[in-house]
């Protein structure tokens, strides 16, 4: 099916869509014009209790994608996803100056980023709609006229997302979706005790500031050794430098292999349901939303607190342009910058009984 409808308006009057696809037996996926963001998506079967779940956080009205600071919940971010060190970066020797917004950092593109725009629907079917955003030469300082474009496919038990760009001239970019999961249903509290499994024997440890302090590190011996499965809680309150520099989780796993292939594995032990993310990027930036604080209300009019939900963004890894060990983040005019995710849905029986 296909629905869209107005669902608020930006402080200059300009309406804010919501289109609906997918639905019956395959995922409903709600997609917000602005930011191009996933505002809910509910699963394609049902739970031991006869629902059919939102399993992924958002906002309960357009004010709230509008907030500063946002958490980014379901927007798709760029220019540059993650963070660049000191919000600036070189290229052909030419320094480039970009809009901090975390302190002295630029962060998933900066204060005006593409969450922050309204993107146009250029295609939009029963099972698919693609959105696309012009960003101008110079917009918060990066080079180039960069056309952006996303789309999302339901199909089957998943959800793919195809991420595009294309430049007018030499620049840098990395696009990913912010989606936060809860696969136990959206407002429905923490997800400490998801299992999470990350197939990556490398990881970048951080600063303070989320900066990469070089390059990649064996993950062994840390809370960031999530080969075998993990429960996200244990692993994000364990007492290690790192998780105490970032209040949690909030790393670049540098992943195995290449091509699409998959990343993670999520899952849910009381309704067990699942999710797979595969993809063909180089890096899966886990995020276990330290910095939820119980200020943002959610679709289900709960508050949402640290650790109600697990942000799993496939992208390059962070701080790219300034580092010579990291896969190249350049787009050069006449070449096509893609990005493929999938998220692969499914229900196992339930391996933890419900309570009375």
């Amino acid at each position: 099916m296909t629905v869209s409808e107005v669902v608020g308006r930006l402080p200059d009057g300009s309406p804010v869509h919501a289109h609906t696809i997918g639905g019956a037996d395959r995922p409903q996926l709600r997609v917000l014009d602005l930011g191009a963001t996933v505002a809910s998506l509910h699963a394609f079967d049902p739970d031991p209790h006869g629902e059919r779940p939102n399993l992924v956080l958002g906002h309960r009205d357009v004010g709230g994608y509008l907030r500063t600071p946002t958490p980014y919940l379901g927007a798709t971010v760029g220019r540059f996803a993650n963070r660049i060190a000191g919000a600036r970066f070189e290229l052909a020797g030419v320094v480039h100056r970009l809009a901090p917004n975390e302190g002295d950092t630029c962060l998933h593109g900066g204060p005006g980023g593409f969450h922050s725009r309204v993107w146009t629907v250029t295609d939009l079917g029963p099972d698919r709609i693609t959105l696309e955003l012009v960003s101008e030469d110079g917009d918060q300082g990066f080079p180039g006229e960069l056309t952006a474009s996303v789309t999302y496919t339901v199909t089957g038990a998943a959800v793919h997302v195809d991420l595009r760009a294309t430049t007018t001239a030499t620049t840098v970019v990395n696009l990913t979706n912010h989606t936060y999961w809860n696969l136990a249903g959206e407002g429905s509290g923490s997800v400490d005790g998801h299992r999470l499994t990350v197939d990556a024997a490398h990881y970048l440890p951080v600063d303070s500031q989320g900066i990469p302090l070089d390059g990649a590190e064996p993950v062994d011996g840390t809370p960031l050794d999530l080969r075998r499965g993990e429960a996200l809680g244990a692993c994000a309150r364990r007492s290690h430098p790192q998780t105490e520099a970032v209040r949690g989780i909030d790393h670049c796993l540098v992943l195995d292999g290449g091509g699409l292939r998959r990343a993670a594995r999520l899952e849910e032990p009381r309704s067990g349901r699942h999710l797979e993310v595969h993809t063909d990027q180089p890096g899966l930036q886990v995020y276990t939303g330290n910095h939820l604080d119980g200020t943002v209300l959610g679709t289900s009019g709960r508050w949402y607190r640290q650790g109600d939900g697990v942000a799993l963004e496939t992208q390059n890894p962070p701080d790219a342009p300034n580092r010579s060990w990291a896969r190249s983040a350049v787009l050069d005019p006449g070449s096509e910058y893609l990005s493929r995710t999938q998220w692969r849905l499914g229900q196992d029986p339930p391996s933890v009984e419900e309570g009375p």
